[in-house]
C-alpha cells in the first residue's frame, strides 16, 4: 500500500460527481461517498486517507485533496479526537484516584503502613525461575526462522510438509509450557501470565510461517510465468523487441486517452484474481499523482483534516510515491497472450513486495534481525514491511512509561485489597457465600479490568510501538459502544481480531484450500 507513514503525503485526484446526490458527491469506483466536509477513509497498512472535496475558482470539476496519516490510539493525549470522550475519560482517572487515596488513608488507620506487600509477595515468588522460563520459550521460537530459510532454499515446501512441521512444533511448544507451569507450582498469576505470553508467541509465530509459506509459493509461481513470458517473447523476435512493441503500443494508448493527466484511471483489476479486490482506500490510493496542493487548500487541510493528523504535524509532507511495485514492461503488449502472462506476474510482484518505504521483496525479509524486529512491535500479524514513524518521542516515551507504572500501581492496589480478601487459600473458605462473594467481586473485577486493558492496549503497546517506530496504533476500537458480543469481540482487541480472522488469512492460504 503506502510508504513510511510519519509523514504526510497529499495529492490531488478528481471525483465524478455527475451522478450523485447533491451534497454527497461518489467516488463510484471505489464505493466510497464523499462528505463536503471531508471523508476519513481508513487502510490496511495502519494509517487514514482524509479526503477533502473542493473545487477550483472558475471550474465545475470537483476534486479532492487526499492525505495520508498515521494512526494513534484511540485515548491518545495526543490526539484531539479524544476530546469528544474526554471528559468521561478524566473523570474515570478522578474516581481511580480517589479510590486510591481512600484505600491509603484507611489501610495506615488499620496496620499503620501504606500499603500492603501480600500481593507482591506472589508476584515474585519463583521470579528468576519465571524469567528464565521465558527467556527459554522465546528462544525455541527461533526455529520458525529456521523453518522459513529451508522454505526459501527449497528444502522444504509450505504447502504442505511445512503445514504439518509448524503445527507439530506449536503443539509441542503449548503443551511443554503448560506441563512446565504444572510442574513448577506456580501461583496464578505466574501461571496465568507465563501461559497467555505463550499463546501470544504461537500467534506470532503461526502469522510468520504461515505468510512466508504462502509468499514461498508466489515466488516460485512468478518464477514460472515469467518463464513462460520469456518463451512467448523469442515468437515475437525476443524480449528486447517485445518491450519496444509494448513501449509503442502504450504510447498509442496515451495518445487516444483523453482522461486529464490528474485524474488516472484505477488500476484494471482482473477478475481471475484471487487475491480479492481491493478495499475502497485501496483503490483510491492507486489513483493519486504527485502534484503541488494548492497553498489555500493546504491551510484548510491543516484545520479540517482527521484528528490523528496532529501527532505527527511537524513532519514535512514529500510526494506521494507509488502503490506498490512498478508495472511490468510487457503488460500493454499488443499480443493477448504475452499481455496477460505480464499482467500477472506484475500482480505477483505486487504480493512478494513491500510498498512501503524500502520496497523489500520476498525472501529479502527473511533475516534474524527481521523476526526479531517482528517479535518486538505490537502487533500478531506478520508482515515483510510495516508502517514506520521517522523518529522516537523522548517526551512521549517517558509519558507511557510513568502512565504504565501509575496504572500498574493502582492495579496493584485494587487487587491487594478489594479482590484478594475474598480468593480463598487452597483448602479454605471465606466464610460467605457464592452470591455475597459474588456481589463483592463484581465492581472491583470491572474497575481493574478496565485499568488493565488501559495498561496494555494503551501504555504498553503504545510504549512499544514508540520505540519501535511502529505507526499503527489502532490498537482498539470503541468496544464500549458495542450493541453485541460479536462486535464487542472484534473491537475490544483488534490485533487479536486481525490475527484470527477468516477473511485476512485467506491472503495466505490457496485458493483450493477449503476455508476456515
Amino acid at each position: 500500500m503506502s510508504s513510511s507513514t510519519s509523514n504526510h503525503y497529499s495529492s490531488i485526484v478528481t471525483i465524478d460527481d455527475t451522478n450523485s446526490k447533491v451534497g454527497t458527491p461518489s467516488l463510484g469506483d471505489v464505493g466510497q461517498p464523499i462528505s463536503k466536509k471531508g471523508t476519513s477513509i481508513p487502510t490496511e497498512d495502519g494509517g487514514t486517507l482524509h479526503v477533502q472535496p473542493f473545487r477550483r475558482p472558475g471550474s465545475k470539476q470537483l476534486r479532492a485533496v487526499v492525505t495520508f496519516v498515521p494512526r494513534p490510539s484511540r485515548f491518545d493525549s495526543s490526539d484531539s479526537g479524544a476530546e469528544q470522550f474526554r471528559g468521561f475519560y478524566t473523570l474515570f482517572w478522578i474516581f481511580c484516584t480517589l479510590l486510591s487515596v481512600k484505600t491509603i488513608v484507611y489501610h495506615h488507620k488499620e496496620t499503620g503502613s501504606l500499603l500492603s506487600l501480600t500481593f507482591a509477595n506472589v508476584m515474585s515468588k519463583d521470579l528468576f525461575s519465571l524469567l528464565l522460563s521465558e527467556m527459554v520459550l522465546t528462544f525455541t521460537s527461533l526455529f520458525a526462522v529456521v523453518l522459513v530459510k529451508a522454505f526459501k532454499r527449497g528444502y522444504v515446501r509450505y504447502y504442505w510438509t511445512g503445514v504439518v512441521i509448524q503445527h507439530v512444533y506449536q503443539t509441542i511448544m503449548l503443551a511443554a509450557a503448560i506441563t512446565w507451569t504444572f510442574n513448577r507450582q506456580w501461583a496464578w498469576v505466574q501461571s496465568g501470565y507465563f501461559t497467555l505470553r505463550c499463546l501470544v508467541l504461537l500467534m506470532k509465530i503461526h502469522s510468520y510461517l504461515a505468510v512466508n509459506g504462502y509468499l514461498q509459493e508466489m515466488d516460485e509461481k512468478a518464477t514460472k510465468v515469467e518463464q513462460r513470458l520469456r518463451k512467448l517473447t523469442n515468437k515475437v523476435g525476443g524480449w528486447d523487441q517485445a518491450v519496444s512493441d509494448a513501449r509503442a503500443r502504450r504510447e498509442e494508448l496515451e495518445q487516444q486517452d483523453t482522461t486529464p493527466s490528474e485524474t488516472p484511471s484505477l488500476i484494471k483489476q482482473h477478475s481471475n484474481n484471487y487475491f480479492g479486490q481491493p478495499p475502497a482506500a485501496t483503490a483510491l490510493r492507486n489513483r493519486l499523482q504527485n502534484l503541488e496542493v494548492p497553498s489555500v487548500l493546504k491551510r484548510d487541510l491543516s484545520s479540517n483534516s482527521i484528528a490523528t493528523e496532529s501527532s505527527f504535524k511537524r513532519a514535512a509532507a514529500p510526494s506521494l510515491p507509488a502503490v506498490g511495485p512498478p508495472s511490468h514492461p510487457l503488460v500493454d503488449h499488443p499480443d493477448k497472450d504475452i499481455s496477460s502472462l505480464a499482467h500477472e506476474l506484475s500482480e505477483l510482484e505486487a504480493e512478494l513486495t513491500s510498498s512501503h518505504k524500502n520496497k523489500t521483496r520476498w525472501p529479502a525479509n527473511l533475516t534474524w534481525a527481521n523476526y526479531v524486529d517482528y517479535q518486538f512491535l505490537p502487533t500478531l500479524v506478520y508482515e515483510i514491511e510495516y508502517p514506520r514513524t521517522d523518529r522516537i518521542r523522548p517526551l512521549y516515551v517517558l509519558e507511557k512509561t510513568v502512565a504504565t507504572f501509575g496504572t500498574f500501581f493502582l492495579l496493584y492496589q485494587y487487587t491487594e485489597h478489594y479482590i484478594m480478601p475474598f480468593v480463598p487459600a487452597p483448602g479454605q473458605t471465606t466464610g460467605q457465600s457464592f452470591v455475597h462473594n459474588l456481589v463483592d467481586l463484581a465492581l472491583p473485577f470491572m474497575i481493574c479490568y478496565l485499568i488493565l486493558f488501559y495498561l496494555i492496549f494503551e501504555c504498553i503497546c503504545n510504549g512499544f510501538a514508540e520505540l519501535s517506530c511502529f505507526a499503527d496504533r489502532e490498537f482498539y476500537n470503541d468496544w464500549w459502544n458495542s450493541t453485541s458480543f460479536d462486535q464487542y469481540a472484534r473491537k475490544w482487541n483488534k490485533r487479536m481480531y486481525l490475527g484470527s480472522c477468516p477473511k485476512l488469512f485467506l491472503r495466505i492460504v490457496q485458493p483450493s484450500m477449503p476455508s476456515f
